[in-house]
C-alpha cells in the first residue's frame, strides 16, 4: 500500500507511512462522530417510550461521547499535521537530493524556474493536500464502505436508496477526472511559461533596458498573465461545474429518505426510531460527501504536479563502481551525440588524449569543442560509441570517483553568493587557508582582491556579479589549481582576460599542467600551436590530428583557421568613409535591400 501511495501522491517512502497512519485515525474520527447520532437516537427512544430518569444517564452518555470525540479529533488532527509537516520537508530533501544526482542534460533541457517551483510550490501544493484532504478522502471512503452495508441491512429500501444516490454522484465526479486533469494541466503549465518570462525579464533587465525593450517586454509579460487568467478561469468554471453538480445530486439524499421513510412508518414496516436514525445518517453522509468532492477536487488538481514530481524521480541517474584507474589516458572511440534526437552535435569522434600532453581542440564554432570536454567529464552521457579513461568505460566509473580526478574550467564560470576564499575553496574543502590562497597567487587573484576592503572575505553576489569577467574567471582558475586533479580540462580559459593577465595564467599553468592529462581548447590559434597534439574538428567529425606543422600540410580546415586568425590580427577598426571595406560593406548592404524589393 505505502507503494501505490507513494506513485499517486508522489510522497516519499516515509511521507506514504505517516499519509496511511493520518488516514486510519481520520477513518476512526468519522466513525467516532457518528456517536451524537447514536446519543440522538437513544434520547428519542426513551421519550417515545416515556422512561423516567433517563436524563441523568443521557446526560453521563454526552459527556462521556464528547471526551471521546474530542479526543479522537485532537489525535487525529496532530497525526494530520505532524505527518503533513515532515513530508514536505522530507519530500523537498529528497527531491533535492535527487537533482544533485542527477545528469547535466536533465538541467540543459529544463528551465531553472521549473525545477525552483517544483521544489516550492509543487510540494506546498501536496503539503495543503495532505493536510486537508488526502488523508480525509481516504478515511471516509473507508467510513461508507462500512456504513453502507450497515444501513442497507437495517432497511434494504433505504439503504440502496441512499447507496446509488451516493454511486451516481462519485460516478459523475469520477467519469469527469480526465477533463478535470486536462484543463487543470493546461494551468499548471502557463504558470510554467508565466514564471519562465518573469525570470527572463529579470535576468535580461541590462539588454532590456539598453535595447529599449521594456515597454515590450512588459506587455509580453500582462498577456501572459492574462491568458493564464482565463486559462484559470475555464479550469475553475469546469471543475466547479462538476463539483456542484455532484452536490446537487446529493442533496437529493434527505429528500428520498424522508419521503420512502414516511411511506414505510405509515405502512408499519419501519419504526419511528429508525426512520430518525436514516434521516440523522444521511444529513451526515451528505456533508461528508460534500467534503469528499471537494478533496477529489484537489487531488485532481494536484495531477499535473504529482506526474512533475514522478518524473523527477524516473529520470535515469548516471551510475558506476568504484574503480581504480591505473593512468589518465583519455579515449574517444567512435564517439557521437546529440543534445535532442534531431541532430548530432559529436558524430563518430575518434581520438586520444594522452597522460603527460597536451591536447587542443580547433574548430569552427558550432563543431562541437565544447560538448566534447562535456561528455568527456560525463556532464553528459554520449549516444553511440565509447569513451574511456585508463582503459575503464567512464560509464562503468562511479562520478563522484571520476568527478574527483577532473578539474574543469569552463568559459561560462559559475559562482556562489559567498566570499572569494570559500568560491575559491570549493576547489578542495579540505584545502588548509595557505593552500587556497597559493592557489588564487598563481591565478593572479591577488592583483584585485587585495585591492579590495575585505579581501578574500569579500562576498561577490549573485554568480558573482560585483566581479568583471575576468577577474571570475581568475576564480575559477584558482579552484582549478586547486584541486590539482590529475585531468584538466580548459574551455576558453583566457576567453575574459587581457593579454597581461593571460600571461600571468600561461605562467601559472607551467606548474599545474605538468605530467597530467590536459585538453583544452582555444579560439586564439597562437596560444595551442606548442600543443603536443591538435584535433581539428568539422561538423561535429575529427577532420585531421597532429602537430601544428604537421595540420598546417595536411588539414585544410586548420589552414583555413590559421587564415583566419591572421586576417583578425591584422584588423584595424576605422571610420573612414573612403576605407575600401566599409564600401564594400555598403554596397553589398545596397545589393541585399535592392533584391528584397525586386
Amino acid at each position: 500500500m505505502n507503494q501505490r501511495l507513494t506513485k499517486l501522491f508522489a510522497l516519499s517512502s516515509q511521507g506514504a507511512n505517516g499519509l496511511k497512519k493520518a488516514s486510519i485515525k481520520s477513518f476512526i474520527g468519522f466513525i467516532v462522530t457518528m456517536f451524537p447520532m447514536f446519543l440522538l437516537m437513544h434520547y428519542t427512544q426513551n421519550v417515545l417510550l416515556q422512561r423516567e430518569q433517563f436524563l441523568l444517564n443521557i446526560s453521563i452518555l454526552a459527556v462521556g461521547i464528547l471526551i471521546v470525540v474530542y479526543l479522537a479529533l485532537t489525535i487525529e488532527y496532530n497525526a494530520l499535521y505532524t505527518t503533513t509537516y515532515k513530508e514536505s520537508a522530507d519530500l523537498r530533501i529528497e527531491i533535492t537530493d535527487i537533482l544533485k544526482n542527477l545528469p547535466l542534460s536533465y538541467f540543459s533541457k529544463h528551465n531553472l524556474s521549473d525545477i525552483a517551483q517544483i521544489i516550492m510550490e509543487d510540494v506546498a501544493a501536496i503539503e495543503h493536500a495532505m493536510s486537508h484532504a488526502i488523508p480525509q478522502m481516504i478515511g471516509f471512503t473507508f467510513f461508507l464502505c462500512i456504513i453502507i452495508p450497515l444501513l442497507i441491512i437495517g432497511n434494504s429500501y433505504l439503504g440502496l436508496s441512499i447507496a446509488g444516490i451516493i454511486l451516481l454522484s462519485i460516478v459523475l465526479i469520477v467519469a469527469s477526472k480526465k477533463i478535470q486533469a486536462k484543463v487543470l494541466a493546461k494551468h499548471y503549465e502557463q504558470l510554467r511559461t508565466t514564471s519562465e518570462r518573469f525570470q527572463e525579464t529579470i535576468e535580461m533587465q541590462q539588454e532590456l533596458k539598453s535595447y529599449g525593450l521594456i515597454q515590450k517586454q512588459k506587455e509580453l509579460l500582462f498577456s501572459e498573465i492574462e491568458k493564464g487568467e482565463t486559462i484559470h478561469l475555464e479550469a475553475e468554471i469546469w471543475q466547479a461545474g462538476f463539483v456542484t453538480a455532484a452536490t446537487c445530486i446529493i442533496k437529493l439524499m434527505l429528500p428520498v429518505v424522508m419521503i420512502l421513510g414516511t411511506y414505510f412508518y405509515a405502512n408499519h414496516s419501519l419504526s419511528l426510531l429508525y426512520f430518525v436514525g436514516y434521516l440523522l445518517c444521511a444529513t451526515k453522509i451528505m456533508g461528508g460527501l460534500e467534503g469528499l468532492f471537494f478533496n477529489m477536487a484537489e487531488v485532481i488538481y494536484l495531477d499535473s504536479r504529482i506526474k512533475r514530481i514522478n518524473e523527477i524521480r524516473n529520470v535515469p541517474m548516471q551510475e558506476g563502481t568504484l574503480q581504480d584507474i591505473p593512468n589518465y589516458d583519455i579515449v574517444l572511440d567512435n564517439v557521437s551525440f546529440g543534445y535532442n534526437e534531431e541532430r548530432n552535435v559529436v558524430n563518430h569522434a575518434s581520438f586520444t588524449a594522452k597522460e603527460g600532453e597536451v591536447t587542443a581542440l580547433v574548430g569552427a564554432s558550432g563543431c562541437g569543442k565544447t560538448t566534447i570536454l562535456r561528455l568527456v567529464s560525463r556532464l553528459y552521457d554520449y549516444t553511440d560509441g565509447e569513451i574511456r579513461i585508463g582503459n575503464q568505460p567512464i560509464r562503468n566509473l562511479n562520478t563522484d570517483v571520476l568527478f574527483e580526478k577532473i578539474a574543469i574550467v569552463f568559459q561560462d564560470v559559475t559562482l556562489f553568493n559567498n566570499s572569494i576564499f570559500e568560491n575559491i575553496k570549493i576547489g578542495k574543502k579540505t584545502a588548509t587557508d595557505q593552500e587556497v590562497l597559493e592557489a588564487a597567487r598563481l591565478a593572479g587573484c591577488d592583483d584585485f582582491v587585495l585591492k579590495m576592503e575585505h579581501g578574500y572575505e569579500t562576498w561577490i553576489g549573485e554568480n558573482g556579479s560585483r566581479l568583471s569577467g575576468g577577474e571570475r574567471q581568475r576564480i575559477s582558475i584558482a579552484r582549478a589549481i586547486l584541486k590539482d586533479a590529475p585531468i584538466i580540462i580548459l574551455d576558453e580559459i583566457a576567453a575574459s582576460l587581457d593579454v597581461e593577465n593571460e600571461k600571468k595564467i600561461q605562467d601559472s599553468f607551467h606548474y599545474l599542467l605538468k605530467g597530467k592529462t590536459v585538453i583544452i581548447i582555444s579560439h586564439r590559434l597562437k596560444a595551442i600551436e606548442k600543443a603536443d597534439k591538435i584535433v581539428v574538428l568539422k561538423d561535429g567529425s575529427v577532420e585531421s590530428y597532429g602537430t601544428h606543422e604537421q595540420l598546417l600540410k595536411q588539414s585544410p580546415t586548420y589552414q583555413t583557421l590559421i587564415e583566419k586568425s591572421n586576417l583578425a590580427e591584422q584588423h584595424r577598426y576605422v571610420t573612414d568613409d573612403n576605407n575600401e571595406s566599409m564600401k564594400r560593406g555598403r554596397r553589398e548592404v545596397h545589393e541585399i535591400n535592392h533584391s528584397r524589393f525586386d
